[in-house]
C-alpha cells in the first residue's frame, strides 16, 4: 500500500474519536492531550490553540458544575471535519449552562468559548443529559 493510499484510508476510517472521563479536575487535562494527539492525527494542529481551550471550558464546566453519581462519567466526542473540528462535551445533568454577565466574578467560560469557536450550543441527548459542542476552524479554513 503506497504512503497516499494509507493516508485516506485513515483520514476514512479515523474521523471520531470518543472517550469517557472520571468526574475529577485531572480529567480535564487528560482530555485536551487526546485532542492535541487527534488533531495532530488528522493534520489539523493549526487548530490546536483555539479548540484546546474551548475544550478546557467544556470539561471545566461540566467537572465544576455537572451533578453526577458516582457511576456516571463526562464523555468527550471528537469529530474531524475539513479544515476543522467539533467537539462535544456530554454528561448527565440535565441543566444547561447559561452565558453569564461578564462583570460577574468567573462564569467566562461560555464566553470563552463563544469569542473562539466558529459555533456552539447544548442539545439534549436521547438518554439521559445533555450535550455541549463547539466548532473550531483551523485558521484560513472552514468546519464542513
Amino acid at each position: 500500500m503506497s504512503d497516499l493510499s494509507a493516508a485516506l484510508a485513515r483520514c476514512q476510517v479515523d474521523v471520531r474519536r470518543v472517550h469517557r472521563w472520571i468526574h475529577e479536575p485531572r480529567s480535564v487535562a487528560l482530555a485536551r492531550a487526546e485532542l492535541r494527539d487527534a488533531l495532530s492525527a488528522w493534520g489539523l494542529s493549526a487548530a490546536e490553540d483555539d479548540a484546546v481551550v474551548v475544550l478546557s471550558e467544556l470539561m471545566t464546566n461540566a467537572v465544576v458544575h455537572a451533578r453526577l453519581s458516582d457511576e456516571r462519567c463526562i464523555e468527550t466526542v471528537f469529530c474531524r471535519g475539513w479544515g476543522g473540528v467539533r467537539m462535544a462535551v456530554d454528561d448527565a445533568d440535565e441543566r444547561v449552562p447559561q452565558l453569564r454577565d461578564q462583570d460577574v466574578e468567573g462564569g467566562r467560560g461560555l464566553a470563552i468559548v463563544a469569542e473562539l469557536s466558529d459555533r456552539w450550543g447544548v442539545h439534549p441527548r436521547r438518554r439521559l443529559g445533555k450535550s455541549v459542542w463547539a466548532i473550531v476552524s483551523a485558521p484560513g479554513g472552514r468546519y464542513l
